[in-house]
């Protein structure tokens, strides 16, 4: 079966941020697929919204067997646990987010689903710790490393290793 280098971004900014990290951490190999490296952690403001609660933030990546469609439907499971509900409100404070921002070099664009993450190059708390294990890693539409994604990143939120 064909595995597929898969990276995803896991925050969240409600609870006990480290120990619910540390338990989808270790349901990622058992419902997704292997986790191949992983970043530090980071401390980062909200983005798209005001809170006092900075996010805990951490990207991986990951080897799956698993569909674009079956990843999806395993981070749902996950964000479930932790009692995220998804509303169509905008932005909020979370217990657990677990985003796909890429799969192999997929370019995908359906409603639910896009690949690579279409605001990931906007994001200084996604492209930091992304760039951390994947500098090289070239995003399939821009065309450009992480690493010359995240220079030329105009966020100022502060992101910062935890």
């Amino acid at each position: 079966m064909r595995k597929h280098i898969l990276y995803l971004l896991l925050g969240c900014n409600l609870g006990d941020r480290k120990k619910q990290m540390d338990e989808a951490l270790d349901l990622i190999p058992e419902m997704i697929g292997q986790v191949t490296k992983r970043s530090s952690f980071y401390e980062t403001e909200p983005w798209g919204f005001s809170s006092e609660e900075f996010f805990l933030n951490i990207a991986l990546q990951t080897l799956t067997s698993l569909s674009p469609e079956e990843v999806m439907q395993q981070i749902d499971e996950i964000e479930k646990m932790f009692g995220r509900e998804r509303s169509d409100r905008g932005y909020s404070s979370r217990t657990m987010d677990i985003d796909i921002l890429f799969y192999d070099d997929l370019v995908l664009d359906q409603d639910i689903l896009k690949i690579p993450h279409p605001r990931l190059q906007d994001r200084m708390f996604v492209l930091v710790p992304l760039n951390e294990i994947a500098h090289e890693l070239i995003h399939p539409v821009f065309l450009k490393t992480i690493g010359e994604l995240l220079q030329d990143c105009t966020d100022t939120k502060n992101v910062r290793k935890s």
